[in-house]
């Protein structure tokens, strides 16, 4: 099974954008870690969100 390179592109792009690393250092970690630091990210923003 292939992941949809729509998905990874979102991904990568959340993940560069709030964590301000670098496309290599982002495909370079395995989806599941991948996929758990955008989760990470949306927790931050969501409880930032909150404190505002």
């Amino acid at each position: 099974m292939t992941y949809a390179t729509d998905r990874l592109h979102e991904e990568i792009a959340y993940v560069a954008f709030h964590f301000h690393w670098d496309l290599e250092t982002i495909l370079d970690l395995e989806h599941h870690d991948r996929r758990g630091f955008t989760d990470r990210i949306a927790s931050f923003v969501t409880r930032a969100g909150a404190e505002d």
